[in-house]
């Protein structure tokens, strides 16, 4: 195994917590959150989401984060010592469905670095040709933009830039991620507060905001706001990547992971709480329901705000830049611990140095997040996502993310809870912790936890008979079995690459006993 000095230590608390909360602040916060807040009703999401924090994310935080702090390894390693192979096996089944989620991810950052370029002029323009989807002919920008963008392959040369990026950074180490997140996080705050401002003096803008806070007790009765609910607490936490247990073990065993989680957890949650309201006073504004994946709702709905500011094109572009500078900046944040989950994952497993391994794990990004970008028509209508690309980023999301940071979650809390004993690991975190964990933690992790995650699957899974999910899809020669190889892509393959790691070589033996 790695030493500490080989595999880094974070220079300071303040540090750790910056990182970690730049992990959890990106995309998620803006596009996924205002995405899944529209798609099940505002204020119906927003209950079970808080509901979710406080039962779920909150705690699996201070799991994760318990488990870096007490075995000083990541999350695979960590998981092979409370559980032996079987639970390494978990541990790099959840690595990879994060993998294939940090591919689409690199792929939506990329777009928004076309996004960028294009609010330097041409995406203010009142309409777009679409030369690739003739049924449309045009759409407003920054719709028509968008699609016209994706349907050609300057994206994929942005996809390769965002991956040198992240491999730059990575390559230096966490005292790089640590002197970034300085820098990007206090800027991604300043920023949202005059979104928000923007936001409450448009027109409409306060109905939006009522919206937002007016549960729907009615919807709630759908467990597919649930899950929603609940896969956006692991996506938004950055939790069941391995990317908490990873920083963790960068820090000093002596490390508060009570305080720790709940001040990375709440300084996340109030940034997303914050571009709710933003998302949210546009959206009803505008008016505006995106014809594609609503993945990309941040393309459209924002930028239209932007595009309605007084002042003239000089404000409009000033502002737009902005905007999506500081998105792919929260982008970049949190794409780095995403890929600093299996670098650092590999490095205990193997003993590779940074140096040896940037070359293989950015190699298979590139390639990953290259077909999220293909820009093959398939949908010339459309009526659904337009793309090839953008149609294997909402199949492989489907699973990757929905069912994959829920599982990856489940099976932590069953070998915390069952394997090693929750109310030991709660007794090692209470040696060094300003609040100390009740007894109610053991509870949770065993059984609360792990019902609610049982059932939401169990729940979705059934839901999926009748007919595998995509069969609605438009993607004409590709059905049905496009959405069945996605499938097999995640459980499948990543069930044979996590095997075939899980018992490529044994851990060295470790002299302290947990």
């Amino acid at each position: 195994m790695a030493n500490t000095e080989a595999r880094g230590q974070w220079q300071s608390r303040l540090g750790f917590i910056l990182a970690a909360a730049g992990s959890a602040i990106g995309l998620g916060n803006i596009v996924f959150f205002g995405a899944n807040a529209y798609k099940y009703g505002a204020g119906a999401f927003y209950l079970p989401y808080l509901i979710a924090l406080f039962t779920i994310g909150i705690p699996v935080m201070i799991v994760e984060l318990g488990l870096g702090s007490l075995t000083r390894r990541a999350f695979p390693p960590s998981l092979h010592r409370l559980a032996g192979r079987f639970g390494e096996f978990w541990g790099w089944f959840a690595l990879v469905s994060a993998f294939l989620v940090t591919m689409y991810y690199i792929t939506i950052l990329s777009w928004t670095f076309g996004m960028l370029i294009g609010a330097l002029g041409t995406l203010w323009q009142p309409e777009q040709a679409l030369t690739a989807f003739p049924a449309v002919k045009s759409l407003p920008n920054p719709m028509g933009y968008f699609f016209d963008m994706i349907s050609g392959w300057l994206p994929l040369a942005f996809v390769v830039i965002i991956w040198v990026a992240n491999l730059v950074i990575i390559l230096r180490g966490v005292s790089q991620i640590e002197r970034i997140n300085r820098i990007f996080l206090p800027l991604m705050w300043l920023f949202m507060l005059f979104l928000i401002v923007r936001g409450l003096t448009l027109p409409q803008g306060l109905e939006g905001l009522y919206l937002l806070f007016t549960p729907n007790f009615e919807a709630m009765k759908d467990i597919a706001i649930w899950k929603g609910a609940f896969s956006q607490i692991f996506f938004t936490l950055s939790l069941g990547f391995g990317v908490m247990t990873a920083y963790a073990s960068y820090l000093p065993k002596d490390a508060d992971q009570v305080g720790n989680p709940l001040i990375i957890s709440f300084m996340n949650c109030c940034f997303e709480f914050l571009a709710g309201i933003a998302v949210f006073t546009m959206l009803f504004s505008f008016a505006i329901v995106p014809q594609a994946s609503t993945l990309s709702m941040t393309f459209f709905v924002i930028p239209q705000g932007i595009a309605q500011m007084p002042g003239g094109m000089l404000v409009v572009q000033g502002f737009g830049v902005l905007f999506f500078v500081l998105l792919l900046l929260a982008g970049i944040s949190s794409s780095v611990s995403l890929v600093e989950a299996p670098m650092s994952a590999l490095i205990d497993k193997f003993g590779m140095s940074r140096r040896h391994l940037v070359p293989l794990i950015g190699g298979l990004g590139i390639m990953g997040s290259a077909a999220f970008a293909l820009p093959f028509v398939v949908d010339p209508g459309l009526d659904s996502n337009g793309t090839l690309g953008l149609t294997l980023l909402d199949l492989i999301d489907h699973w990757a993310f929905s069912y994959g940071l829920l599982l990856g979650g489940l099976v932590e809390c069953v070998i915390v809870g069952w394997f090693f004993g929750a109310d030991k690991l709660r007794a090692r975190i209470n040696q060094h912790a300003s609040l100390h964990l009740p007894a109610l933690f053991d509870v949770f992790v065993k059984w609360v936890i792990p019902a609610v995650l049982i059932y939401i699957l169990a729940s979705s899974a059934w839901q999926e008979f009748g007919g595998i999910y995509g069969h609605n899809y438009v993607i004409k020669g590709f059905q049905p079995w496009l959405p069945v190889l996605c499938f097999l892509i995640w459980l499948a393959g990543g069930g044979l690459l996590s095997a075939l790691l899980t018992f490529s070589r044994e851990y060295p033996l470790q002299e302290e006993q947990l």
